[in-house]
């Protein structure tokens, strides 16, 4: 049976999240047991560490914006810069890339912008330097989600960070995508990159606060 990762309703978050956490929480439950009855003032380093896995891991509901031309934020953080660039890989032109950075309390799961086909899919591997980093973007393990809405081309970059190490991508190409529709995560503490066409008028600014799937970072181009 295939997994619904974007099932909105309460238990259906609940069991992403389990399903995200279940082998962390049986080895710190597994912790607690024996600290009990070995060394009692210790099950409070596990019991703490269950507690944070359940919330760094937490799928809250979005309320996705309705509207083809709206772009929206591919993650949770801050936005730390905006600029055009030539983009290589799968838009193959000008392109604004706005990079967000996620700290270790931010949701780390990644939606889509906007609803389109996934054309493109590249990892990358990488270091793993602090993602807030100017220079994190160029060498940090990357992995690149190109999707194609409207004749727009348009680029998500999940980015590793210091004590992220592993980035999970539940999309494929020639898969068709829902604007805000769940599409990977970034385990704890990371980047994220979103490139869109040149020309698309911006709604955000460097030092907004921005929630995947329900942030309107711009619109497309002649909307």
């Amino acid at each position: 049976m295939v997994f619904n990762y974007n099932n909105n309703s309460i238990l259906g978050r609940v069991a992403f999240t389990l399903k995200l956490t279940w082998h962390y929480l049986l080895i710190l439950a597994g912790l607690m047991v024996l600290f009990f009855f070995t060394q009692p003032f210790l099950m409070t380093v596990p019991a703490l560490l269950f507690i944070f896995t359940l919330y760094f891991f937490r799928n809250p509901k979005r309320d996705v914006p309705a509207g083809m031309d709206l772009i929206l934020s591919p993650a949770d953080g801050v936005i730390m810069e905006l600029d055009e660039v030539n983009e290589e890989k799968f838009i193959k032109d000008r392109a604004i890339r706005v990079s967000i950075f996620l700290s270790i309390c931010n949701v780390h799961i990644n939606r889509s912008p906007l609803p389109g086909e996934v054309k493109y899919r590249y990892y990358r591997p990488g270091k793993f330097i602090p993602a807030f980093k100017s220079h994190a973007s160029e060498i940090n393990e990357k992995n690149f989600i190109g999707i194609e809405s409207q004749s727009f081309k348009l680029m998500v970059c999940q980015i590793t960070g210091f004590i992220a190490r592993r980035i999970k991508c539940w999309v494929n190409e020639g898969q068709m995508l829902a604007a805000g529709e769940i599409i990977g995560i970034i385990k704890f503490g990371s980047g994220a990159e979103l490139f869109i066409p040149a020309g698309s008028e911006l709604l955000v600014k460097k030092g907004d606060k921005v929630r995947a799937g329900e942030t309107i970072i711009g619109t497309l181009p002649g909307h």
